[in-house]
């Protein structure tokens, strides 16, 4: 089972190799691949009721008889490859989040993650996948990223997610396996854990470049609190109180 993620603000369009064979005149794909038969060969192809990229064939086991690849090279494989599973834990109270992310100049990452990086800076409108679990009754605070979009997928567990606009409105929703969110680029949101089981998400960020988060007790923290003071009226001593944010 995959979970796929696309970025485009177009209608997705996908061409599969068996519909490109068909929509191709027959003496042409005979004249291209120079098969043995030439066009007679070419005219045993029949084109399935269903499509094969979703519906295998119910005799796959009598069609294939090898489906062996060999390994290539980590240079190679790691262009398009990212163990995320096995890649550092940032923890934070209330969960464990894991990211396939891109780093500038390679910092923090090791070599073979240095490799998939670079590869994701080279593309435009990219894509950065993370899991992030939010154990029962923990919370993902109020933040918003600067710089991409964010779409996850419940794996797990069920939760709560808020978005916060800057209209003072704040939306509400449950969600629960299977639910699909979605939080536009500077849209503050957070997620709860309200279930016994952990909340596990699947989580993309559509972004070209080193993915910028701004969290809520970082830019509360960040305001000098005679401003707070004001803006809250409330003695300055009382913002005291507040822990500095850890990174």
């Amino acid at each position: 089972v995959f979970l796929l993620f696309f970025t485009t603000h177009e209608e997705l369009q996908t061409l599969d190799v068996d519909d490109a064979f068909f929509s191709t005149p027959e003496d042409i794909a005979a004249r291209a691949l120079k098969p043995e038969g030439g066009v007679n060969f070419i005219r045993t192809f029949k084109k399935q009721a269903e499509d094969q990229a979703i519906n295998l064939p119910p005799n796959l086991d009598e069609l294939v008889q090898n489906a062996t690849y060999v390994q290539s090279p980590d240079n190679l494989v790691w262009r398009y490859f990212y163990n995320l599973k096995g890649s550092a834990e940032y923890r934070f109270p209330g969960g464990i989040f894991q990211w396939a992310r891109y780093r500038k100049n390679g910092t923090g990452l090791n070599e073979t993650e240095k490799i998939f990086s670079e590869s994701l800076h080279k593309h435009e409108n990219t894509l950065t996948l993370a899991t992030l679990r939010i154990v029962s009754n923990g919370l993902g605070q109020p933040h918003f990223h600067f710089n991409a979009n964010e779409m996850g997928y419940v794996m797990s567990g069920c939760g709560q997610a808020g978005v916060i606009l800057s209209s003072g409105v704040t939306t509400n929703f449950n969600i629960g396996i299977g639910d699909v969110i979605f939080f536009p680029v500077g849209t503050q949101h957070y997620l709860k854990s309200i279930c016994e089981e952990d909340l596990l998400l699947i989580l993309a960020y559509s972004t070209g470049n080193e993915l910028e988060t701004l969290r809520m007790n970082g830019y509360f923290h960040g305001t000098a609190d005679h401003i707070l003071a004001q803006l809250f009226s409330k003695e300055q001593s009382e913002f005291k109180k507040f822990p500095k944010a850890a990174k």
